[in-house]
């Protein structure tokens, strides 16, 4: 059985009691950096053998796990904050274990995007979520798709590239509401809302530090029921 286990995104109590159980019980569990995984593991004192599987790991390695979950361990999928799969590079490992027929079921918790989403403000019945923009190929495509889209869109971004950004954002779409999210569940989280131009102006005037979420507001209205 292949356990994919959400852990916290910042905050070391936002943890399920059935994530600790499973990651106690389990024969192994696959982190994606395994001395980031052992600061939650001391914390809640889960002595669990554990190996890597990173956005590095090879065909090789994953050839080895599934052959590990084939021979009738139990093992549990975790990434360094989050939901294994999102976003992550435990997806290939998710893909190959259903491919194989190996058992899999999903224990719940925390998400980057889902806790920016809700924190925004804005509109969450509906929403698109693009993960990371590309860094270069279909870069702008993607950004000018978005002109026509009405529901409330979210993505990741890294400290180095969020005022750019931001303003290409501003300079595609217009000037939208949106909320900047870092650092969420941590000591120094901060919810930026604003225009995508004040946001702009606001990382520009200060050092950013932790990875970003950007939840972007509609185009037009949404009248709900």
């Amino acid at each position: 059985m292949l356990y994919i286990v959400s852990t916290p995104i910042g905050n070391l109590e936002d943890i399920t009691l059935r994530a600790l159980r499973i990651l106690k019980e389990v024969d192994l569990i696959i982190a994606e950096d395994t001395r980031h995984s052992h600061i939650l593991l001391n914390k809640y004192d889960i002595k669990t053998q554990m190996t890597s599987f990173h956005s590095h790991s090879n065909e090789s390695e994953v050839a080895r796990l599934i052959s590990i979950l084939q021979s009738g361990k139990n093992a549990a999928l975790i990434s360094d904050a989050g939901t294994p799969g999102i976003s992550d590079p435990g997806y290939v490992l998710i893909k190959h274990a259903l491919a194989t027929g190996i058992p899999m079921t999903v224990i719940p918790g925390p998400s980057a995007v889902i806790t920016s989403i809700v924190a925004s403000g804005l509109p969450m019945h509906r929403f698109l979520y693009l993960g990371f923009l590309p860094l270069k190929k279909g870069r702008k495509t993607l950004i000018a798709s978005l002109r026509d889209t009405p529901h409330t869109v979210a993505l990741y971004e890294a400290p180095h590239r969020i005022v750019r950004t931001l303003h290409e954002l501003h300079a595609s779409l217009g000037e939208r509401p949106v909320a900047v999210c870092r650092e969420m569940t941590k000591v120094f989280e901060e919810v930026f809302r604003g225009t995508l131009s004040e946001a702009a102006a606001h990382f520009e005037k200060k050092k950013t530090l932790g990875e970003f979420t950007v939840v972007i507001g509609p185009g037009t209205a949404i009248i709900t029921s």
